[in-house]
């Protein structure tokens, strides 16, 4: 299998818990709470992990939570490499309300990165050695660094021959496309976005994807589109699938788990296409798992072959 990297620059340790119900100035007295390993590149190696892959785990690391987040990484046996920051790693706060069974989630902004510490960050990078096949950049950027840090990142590993996949949001995609990348998968809010206007059905989706592709901004896009399944785009295919019908519980994790279930079976050798086909079972797997639950290999297995049968 090919080498898959993931890189995490805004990791978090995301806790858990839930409350009867939710009421402002009311003393709330929550369940017992659960911890567990937050962003988006930690949370694709997570599932990588959980559909019988392996990638190494690279995140930003300070403080307590820094420490806690370690603990939580190693109990799930990841290949793992902590670079240290002075600053205080984030927390999470997610909040079920028992009687709705609403979520509330509540994202810190993250430390602080200084200039020494994202010379680190590039240095880290760079020594790789083997250089990944595969560089997955995911999740929200730290306080301190430029909107352009994973179209740098992603410059570098494109020069050491890495196909670099990127599943980020705001002016730091905006950054990425101006580079140029092998992969990149926003939902379809994040899509407008970029486009800058609505759009409102398939074939004007298609076309506005066809043009990044053809104007270089990536060699493939994927634009997860919730219950209504998924568009694939490269030079040669343009494909909408839609997963099976499955009982929602969470959609937290969809987005990373398919991300992860795409460069693993890439990693495995598989087509693009089948690939697709695996990412989008991965996430519909993962809204079958509560709470911050990732997919799991059996649900994503058996997705799989439902989507190809259905071809």
């Amino acid at each position: 299998m090919k080498k898959i990297v993931t890189f995490t620059l805004n990791p978090a340790v995301d806790k858990s818990s839930s409350v009867e119900h939710v009421k402002a100035e009311d003393k709330l007295y929550c369940d017992q709470p659960k911890f567990e390993p937050g962003g988006g590149g930690i949370n694709v190696s997570r599932a990588v992990k959980k559909l019988g892959g392996s990638s190494l785990l690279l995140y930003t690391s300070g403080g307590f939570t820094g420490k806690k987040l370690a603990e939580l990484l190693a109990q799930e046996n990841l290949n793992t490499g902590a670079i240290e920051i002075e600053a205080e790693t984030r927390e999470n706060l997610i909040i079920n309300e028992k009687t709705s069974n609403q979520q509330y989630r509540f994202g810190m902004p993250g430390p602080k990165i200084t200039a020494e510490e994202y010379d680190k960050i590039f240095k880290t990078l760079t020594e790789l050695d083997p250089f990944p096949d595969y560089l997955v950049l995911s999740g929200s950027i730290p306080q301190g660094v430029s909107t352009d840090i994973y179209a740098e990142m992603a410059a570098l590993a494109k020069r050491k021959g890495a196909e670099v996949i990127v599943d980020v949001s705001g002016q730091p995609l905006k950054s990425v496309i101006e580079e140029g990348v092998y992969l990149i998968k926003p939902n379809l809010g994040e899509f407008q976005d970029l486009v800058g206007r609505e759009l409102k059905d398939e074939d004007q989706i298609k076309e506005a994807a066809l043009k990044f592709v053809k104007d270089r901004c990536c060699q493939v896009i994927v634009i997860s589109i919730g219950a209504g399944g998924a568009l694939l785009v490269n030079d040669q295919q343009a494909e909408f699938k839609r997963p099976p019908t499955v009982p929602i519980k969470s959609k937290v994790g969809a987005g990373d788990s398919m991300v992860a279930g795409i460069v693993l079976s890439l990693a495995r050798g598989e087509s693009l296409k089948n690939s697709f086909y695996y990412g989008l079972a991965a996430g519909s797997a993962a809204v079958m798992t509560p709470g911050t639950e990732l997919c799991t290999k059996e649900d994503t297995d058996r997705l799989y072959q439902k989507i190809v049968e259905d071809q």
